[in-house]
């Protein structure tokens, strides 16, 4: 183990923590330190149906985790409705945090989380994948283009998978008492992510829920749309819309239009392939004569990627958190805002949708 290595303790056994785990273990500047449940039973089942290392320390409570001195950061893929308690704690711990999504109920709760971390010195990060895959700084490259892509003006996006009668029933992103936001917290958030990450993480003036919403018997979102608009100067308006739902086929979609370009992404969540990853764009497009046809096809760019999109991630995190721990640097504010932002956004579609699909004004 290098003295630079950051060692990192996950805390639950959720599913996601088995991608999280191999992330952490292919990442040249971490080590997969601890690993906590709420039993140690399970915590020792995880360990051996994922291979960790014997010198993983296995430990049967969350606290354990917390109070092991050397624990530099932990990642979180508890249930929403468990991370103020969790992650506070962490925070209160000097444990720097990434924090699975959505971060929180609402905004009220995140800014809980966000003051402990501030308070306390340490860096938080949500555990969004695709912002650290390099295709995605090619993209917003492109975006950033004046003569390839012109000025942005709209924005869509979803974020689907069609699941089983046993999770629709049963799992924890169903239960009002564990993630209370449904479709909407689980895979919005990357369609809201995406939206602000197209506009340079500018707020929307307004944000409008489309009436196409299902819920469940308990009142969880199963599926649901909306519509966001910025008012801007000089005819710059821009609109954007979102569909999420465990309610149909995967997608995975982003098309992002400006006024000389497009560009298409399929599956800018989870690439179809963890070694490279692609995108269409179109750039000057204009009907032929007599309106037969374009003058252009759309173009591939292909982008390789050493190591899959979550070890980039947890790279990146570590990253901030040797700086802060070798070198007396200062928590990364970016993350964070990112975060919240979010966070602010899908509190305005939840209102939205409660005050019957009126605009809310951000």
């Amino acid at each position: 183990m290098g003295e630079k290595q950051i060692r990192f303790g996950i805390i639950g056994c959720a599913q996601i923590a088995r991608k999280v785990s191999r992330a952490i273990n292919l990442a040249v500047n971490s080590t997969l330190y601890a690993i906590g449940s709420r039993s140690i039973e399970k915590a020792k089942k995880f360990a051996i149906e994922n291979g960790l290392s014997d010198s993983v320390k296995i430990y049967g409570s969350y606290d354990e985790v917390l109070d092991d001195p050397y624990v530099d950061a932990v990642c979180m893929p508890l249930p929403t409705s468990l991370h103020v308690q969790w992650a506070v704690s962490a925070a209160k711990k000097k444990k720097h945090l990434l924090l699975e999504k959505p971060t929180a109920l609402d905004t009220a709760d995140l800014d809980q989380i966000l003051e402990a971390c501030k308070s306390n010195g340490v860096q938080f990060m949500d555990g969004t994948m695709w912002v650290h895959h390099p295709r995605t700084a090619k993209i917003k490259e492109m975006l950033s283009d004046n003569e390839l892509f012109g000025k942005l003006k709209s924005i869509h996006t979803t974020s689907t998978f069609y699941e089983t009668d046993e999770f629709l029933e049963n799992n924890i992103r169903v239960k009002p008492d564990l993630d209370a936001l449904g479709a909407l917290g689980d895979v919005g958030w990357y369609c809201i992510g995406a939206i602000l990450w197209a506009t340079n993480n500018q707020l929307p003036k307004t944000v409008t829920a489309l009436p196409a919403l299902t819920r469940n018997q308990a009142g969880v979102i199963l599926a649901c749309g909306c519509s966001f608009n910025w008012v801007g100067e000089e005819e710059e308006d821009e609109v954007a819309t979102f569909y999420c739902s465990f309610l149909s086929n995967v997608s995975m979609d982003l098309s992002i239009y400006g006024t000389n370009g497009t560009i298409h992404v399929k599956d800018f969540i989870i690439p179809y392939q963890e070694n490279s990853a692609s995108f269409d764009y179109t750039s000057g497009a204009k009907f032929t004569e007599l309106h037969l046809g374009w003058n252009v096809k759309p173009n591939k760019v292909e982008v390789a990627s050493e190591v899959p999109q979550e070890t980039v991630m947890v790279q990146d995190f570590a990253r901030l958190v040797g700086n802060i721990k070798n070198h007396g640097g200062s928590p990364d504010d970016k993350w964070p805002e990112i975060s919240r932002k979010i966070q602010l956004v899908m509190d305005a579609v939840n209102k939205s949708i409660d005050l019957g699909f009126k605009p809310v004004d951000l």
